[in-house]
């Protein structure tokens, strides 16, 4: 598996990968409209065809993360993106990193906290804000779950 930086080259391949993922270029979180392709990231790819990819943003001394998608589970693929991430906020000096998600995501949340990050914030019905901007979220998640609110995760790393 080659992990790299997604460059021009590769934007209009991530950019199907991401809608077919998606089913959007767009996410909404905190009220914020965010284009995911125009997001930094890395992409892992198997044979020339991406198997994971991962998005996300700086500011200031902070990383977030904006995706975070892998196409064979318990192989390692999300774990390796997550970590190349880690390691570009060390490298441009940010003090945490850190991610939006829905209490629907079990998985999510499983998955981060398994790998050192911690819920520090929940925001109450944000989702329900979120709709006002993009009607197509759905009300019911992951195993039935309304989706209501969002919760703050992060992973302290200066």
């Amino acid at each position: 598996m080659e992990i790299k930086r997604i460059d021009q080259a590769d934007r209009a391949y991530v950019d199907e990968f991401i809608l077919q993922q998606w089913y959007t270029m767009e996410m909404v979180v905190h009220g914020e409209r965010i284009d995911l392709g125009s997001a930094d990231g890395r992409i892992a790819c198997e044979e020339g065809e991406i198997v994971g990819l991962i998005t996300y943003r700086v500011s200031g001394d902070e990383m977030e993360i904006l995706s975070l998608d892998s196409l064979k589970e318990n192989r390692g693929i999300g774990s390796r993106l997550l970590g190349e991430a880690v390691e570009e906020a060390r490298r441009a000096g940010c003090a945490r990193v850190m991610l939006i998600t829905t209490n629907d995501n079990l998985r999510a949340l499983r998955f981060y906290q398994k790998r050192g990050f911690d819920m520090v914030r929940i925001y109450r019905n944000a989702v329900d804000e979120s709709r006002k901007i993009k009607p197509e979220i759905p009300l019911i998640g992951d195993h039935g779950i309304p989706i209501k609110h969002e919760i703050e995760m992060e992973m302290k790393i200066g």
